[in-house]
């Protein structure tokens, strides 16, 4: 009998891996497109990128989903049907305005419709915005919207320098997304106004909403207010006692129990 109950689990855990391993992670690359000039002269891609391994990347990020089994990918064109099939976690983070890129592509009623209609199929998407001087949010809050929340022109945790790190610090207590980390670091954070089934996640010193989930047809939605998980702060240049290296893997793991609940 313990022979038997033992191949059982085994077999469950088998097909609960593979699922796990099919999983693919799309960061876009459409809306958010910004570019430097090189030392050399070249026009050249950065900022919240899989492959940027300097403190503007998210290739920190992107190895903790890779260790939790998922695969990693880009989405260069518009979403669609087509370029979101066979992806599980769509991140869309810091959508450009003109002072990154003169030429943005702004998030379209069209875009924010064929998005809705994924998540509502099953997909998990992710929304990372950012402080009101750094990110376009009138075409983004046409995205937000249609999951009953709202990024706001206002400004939470302003960490001056880092003799303040501590203005940025969030305390958390039996989270339902963070199990493990207790004190992350969101600094310069846009607030998020929430209706319907939105509820709020994590909250700001001063009582702001900062991060937020819902469930919308057969997926789930996760918005936060800053770009957040990228190198810099994943924990790079943060002082002990901050541990947004947890709140990191403990966002992925609940990430990828949600792809097709």
């Amino acid at each position: 009998m313990k022979r038997r109950l033992l191949v059982i689990v085994l077999f469950v855990y088998s097909i609960i891996a593979g699922k796990v391993m099919a999983q693919t992670v799309a960061l876009d690359y459409y809306f958010n497109h910004e570019t430097h000039t090189t030392k050399d002269g070249q026009n050249k891609r950065f900022h919240y990128m899989w492959e940027d391994t300097t403190n503007s990347g998210f290739s920190i990020w992107g190895d903790i989903f890779k260790s939790q089994g998922a695969k990693l990918t880009s989405i260069e064109v518009a979403p669609t049907s087509q370029s979101l099939k066979g992806v599980a976690i769509y991140i869309i983070v810091d959508p450009d305005s003109k002072k990154e890129n003169p030429s943005p592509n702004y998030i379209q009623k069209a875009d924010a419709d064929n998005i809705a209609q994924w998540v509502k199929s099953g997909g998990v998407l992710v929304l990372m915005a950012n402080d009101s001087a750094n990110v376009e949010l009138r075409h983004f809050n046409i995205l937000a919207g249609c999951f009953g929340m709202h990024f706001n022109n206002d400004m939470q945790n302003h960490v001056i320098d880092d003799a303040h790190f501590e203005d940025g610090a969030v305390s958390i207590n039996n989270n339902p997304v963070f199990k493990t980390s207790q004190k992350p670091f969101l600094k310069d954070v846009c607030s998020i106004g929430l209706t319907g089934k939105a509820t709020a996640i994590l909250k700001s010193p001063a009582g702001a909403t900062i991060a937020a989930i819902t469930k919308y047809g057969k997926g789930t939605v996760f918005a936060v207010g800053d770009p957040w998980l990228y190198n810099e702060y994943v924990n790079g240049r943060l002082p002990a006692g901050f541990d947004n290296d947890k709140a990191a893997a403990d966002l992925t793991k609940y990430l990828l129990l949600q792809v097709n609940q």
